[in-house]
């Protein structure tokens, strides 16, 4: 089956649909699909092999420019071709913005797909799908790229699927008047796709109220991981933490508020006021955008004014192995994130190192502590949930132990790369009367 998985790039952010896209493009591949991963945007930035091929399918800076200037639509094709080279796009985005705050009137733009000031950037993508990729199925990374579900069934005339992968939390912040314009035009488009991909009931249930579609039309498919580097339940990881004397809760994740981060600083000064409160730190690891930089630095100062300096660590942006070298160093992992989330992928990566984990009850974390045991979920709403939350774990050996190992099994089990290409492969299959 040939498959193109357009994919939304992110610029220099390590992006979770980014990242995800490119896993499960190399599952399919392992699977037997015949997958053709392309850009939208900007090149992709992902800490494992990168699946996708050096060419974008939209380019960043047309399209950037195609809905600010209307005279720029009428540029020669000779002018308009070497402003989506990969490098140059590469390079533009390390210096422009993802942040929703500026990007409205673009966002809508896009939703409108070839109704919009987009059509020319649009059309050249059909060319190149009819002409060379040819696919029996498309699939677009999140649901934000729906303005191409009608186009690409018109020319094409293949199924469209897209995920959903934490989109209202980008909409969410866009200024009026394009919040209400781009709620607008995603509750139309998406109802072009022919399926939607979930990756968690609750993200299911609540996108299909926000898109106002029948919930029948979202299927929910686990995440799943590329195994490659992480232990396993039987090697002996999961048993960890007894020997430090000064306990690390880790967290991985965007640097950024949504993310939650102040929330455990807020926690470690609790638990370090505490009496008798074992000595502990925090490491935090993920990317950092420029727009972000403040938010982290005045972290960093109220650890000190708290006398904590010592024990609050920002470790950076962490390729593969650095990142599962992180997660094994850790006794927990805490992600006190204040949106709600829909995929849950460093949780998944804790478990898969055999590390227990604190997590926000709520969204797609309450279903990931259910189904694996691999770890204690708070009340967000509740004043000293997390502190207490992350000292009955720290406190307890024989409980971290066994949710770090019951959780190991349970991602090796049900959430890897290849049993989640395999249901998105059955999905295909579905859709196309194609049986892999």
């Amino acid at each position: 089956m040939k498959i193109v998985y357009l994919i939304a790039g992110a610029g220099p952010m390590f992006c979770g649909s980014c990242m995800h896209g490119n896993t499960l493009a190399a599952g399919l591949r392992k699977a037997g699909g015949d997958v053709l991963l392309a850009p939208v945007y900007t090149p992709v930035r992902t800490d494992e092999e990168n699946m996708s091929i050096d060419r974008l399918a939209m380019g960043g800076i047309n399209v950037f420019l195609d809905e600010a200037l209307s005279w720029w639509r009428r540029m020669p094709d000779f002018l308009r071709r070497p402003l989506d080279w990969p490098w140059l796009v590469s390079w533009a985005a390390g210096h422009g913005s993802t942040r929703p705050e500026y990007l409205g009137s673009l966002t809508v733009a896009m939703l409108r797909g070839d109704d919009g000031p987009l059509k020319n950037d649009i059309e050249p993508l059909l060319d190149w799908l009819q002409t060379d990729a040819r696919p029996q199925i498309v699939h677009l990374s999140n649901v934000m790229l729906a303005g191409l579900a009608r186009p690409l069934h018109e020319r094409l005339g293949v199924p469209v699927v897209a995920t959903l992968t934490g989109e209202h939390t980008f909409l969410d912040k866009l200024s009026p008047p394009y919040y209400e314009q781009a709620r607008a035009e995603l509750r139309a488009r998406a109802a072009d796709l022919d399926v939607l991909v979930a990756l968690s009931r609750d993200y299911a249930d609540f996108m299909a109220e926000y898109l106002h579609m029948p919930r029948r039309k979202i299927e929910v498919v686990r995440p799943g991981l590329n195994m490659e580097g992480f232990g396993t339940a039987e090697s002996g990881e999961g048993k960890r933490g007894e020997k430090n004397p000064v306990k690390t809760i880790g967290f991985l994740g965007r640097i950024c508020p949504d993310k939650g981060l102040h929330l455990l600083l807020d926690a470690l000064r609790a638990m370090d006021a505490a009496p008798g409160a074992a000595a502990c730190r925090v490491r935090a690891a993920g990317y950092l955008d420029r727009a972000d930089r403040r938010y982290l630095k005045d972290l960093q100062k109220q650890a000190a004014a708290w006398g904590l300096a010592e024990r609050f660590e920002y470790v950076g942006a962490l390729d593969h192995a650095g990142k599962i070298a992180f997660l094994e160093s850790l006794d927990v992992l805490c992600l006190p994130s204040v949106v709600r989330e829909s995929k849950g992928l460093p949780a998944l990566e804790s478990w898969a190192c055999g590390v227990p984990v604190v997590l926000p009850d709520r969204g797609v974390f309450s279903e990931l502590v259910a189904d694996t045991g691999g770890g204690l979920l708070y009340d967000p709403q509740q004043p000293g949930a997390l502190e207490a939350a992350l000292s009955r774990i720290l406190g307890d050996a024989g409980l971290a132990a066994r949710c770090g190992s019951d959780a190991q099994r349970a991602v090796h089990e049900r959430y890897t790369a290849q049993h989640e290409a395999r249901e998105i492969l059955a999905l295909y299959g579905r859709l196309t009367g194609e049986i892999m």
